[in-house]
């Protein structure tokens, strides 16, 4: 799927053993492959599957200098004056061979995928949607939180509120008053209360996904591996020593900018300093854009390139997703009431017939327990908003009722002065 999409594309030079020469040309990596093509006939020359590279090397020669190496089954293939510099083809090209090797292990990985029942297929996307599903909950925990605390703030400017009020009372009293003296002990009592109200404030922050990541600080042209971590209250990144190198607050966060279905730019904004800005690059990046769409929906931005891949993908992938949808919707019915069926003509037995050969019983069950765990996941985000909207609704009056006592203690204040 989307197995064309060039990923990235370095000028270099390639080591023709045919010919006995050198031939310029660019080296580009896609999802699932290697590619040389030269520059002047547009021909390509070499075009290898990531899961057949044996090893990846930096190496040099009295006559090759500065080259990079990549053994394909029993074949070296040589790449030379790469550009910006090897180091970083390396970089990247080593992520994206780790990560085919992990995620397809075995010559037979590509075959056995190809061979896919939809059942599996199905499982999958559920499974996908049941992950997207617990992180949105998780972000909307988080944000429920936050209302929390902002009801404690406004809890506690309540409380400050009844102290300016005795205060003012008690300077807008004459001195002959007999209670004048009484009004001071008042206040002391809500300290208790205002500390018990700090104690509990800080949460525990949720890791939503961690990718590995090639880094790239800012127009440096150098690159470093790594890992990205979301959160539910910030972006993090480190080293591969997992030593933090920047770490961003959900507010500090200035715009997103998605290159390629595999690279983004995160960059926050300063006033009289460089902006800071971060470039990763991971073959586990389409699995984390979802949640960095959900998280900054009105930051985030689409280049070209990215915006017609998730264009493209939709549609077939909605069809794909209704077709079995509908299949395995039959077969679940059949397992549960196996007589519903059986009023059907003829066309309804031979269809029931091929959902059968498309959905085995052990699949069958695995996406009822996964329907399941969505059915409970929905029912706790409905109960989780609905909360929300509660606390939205005190929240406006509270502020509202704040507002006004600050602006009448502020006409007291002014009256004594």
């Amino acid at each position: 799927m989307n197995a064309d999409i060039c990923i990235y594309a370095w000028p270099c030079s390639y080591y023709l053993d045919t010919e006995k020469r050198w031939v310029s040309g660019r080296l580009s990596l896609t999802p699932i492959a290697v590619r040389f093509t030269a520059d002047k006939t547009r021909e390509l020359l070499v075009s290898f599957h990531l899961s057949s590279i044996s090893e990846i090397k930096k190496e040099s020669s009295s006559l090759i200098f500065s080259s990079l190496t990549i053994l394909e089954k029993t074949t070296k293939h040589w790449f030379s004056s790469l550009q910006p510099n090897r180091n970083v083809v390396f970089n990247i090209l080593e992520h994206f061979w780790r990560d085919q090797l992990l995620s397809c292990p075995g010559a037979g990985a590509q075959a056995d995928s190809l061979q896919m029942t939809k059942g599996k297929e199905l499982t999958g996307l559920l499974a996908a949607s049941q992950k997207r599903m617990e992180d949105t909950t998780k972000v909307l925990h988080y944000q429920g939180e936050q209302f929390d605390n902002i009801m404690k703030g406004l809890n506690k400017i309540d409380s400050e509120m009844d102290v300016a009020d005795r205060l003012l009372t008690e300077l807008e009293s004459p001195s002959w008053w007999p209670f004048r003296g009484k009004l001071w002990k008042g206040p002391l009592e809500a300290k208790p209360k205002e500390e018990a109200m700090f104690s509990g404030s800080k949460n525990q922050e949720g890791v939503i996904i961690r990718i590995p990541v090639i880094i790239t600080h800012g127009t440096n042209s150098n690159v470093m591996p790594g890992k990205f971590t979301l959160l539910v209250s910030g972006l993090e990144i480190s080293d591969s020593n997992s030593q933090i190198i920047h770490w961003f607050e959900l507010k500090d966060v200035d715009d997103i900018k998605v290159h390629t279905p595999y690279e983004v730019s995160i960059r926050q904004r300063f006033i009289g300093k460089p902006d800071t800005s971060y470039r990763l690059l991971s073959a586990k990046m389409p699995e984390a854009i979802p949640v960095l769409e959900m998280q900054f929906s009105k930051k985030i931005q689409f280049l070209e390139d990215a915006l017609g891949f998730f264009g493209a993908r939709k549609s077939p992938q909605a069809d794909l997703g209704n077709s079995i949808w509908q299949a395995a919707t039959g077969r679940i019915a059949s397992v549960v009431q196996p007589g519903s069926s059986s009023g059907e003509g003829g066309s309804g037995q031979a269809q029931l017939q091929k959902q059968k050969q498309i959905v085995s019983e052990s699949e069958t069950q695995e996406l009822k327990q996964i329907l399941k765990k969505l059915k409970s996941l929905a029912l706790e985000t409905d109960t989780e908003l609905e909360r929300q909207d509660e606390v939205l609704d005190v929240i406006t009056t509270s502020v509202d009722r704040a507002t006004l006592n600050i602006d009448k203690q502020n006409r007291r204040m002014k009256k004594l002065t």
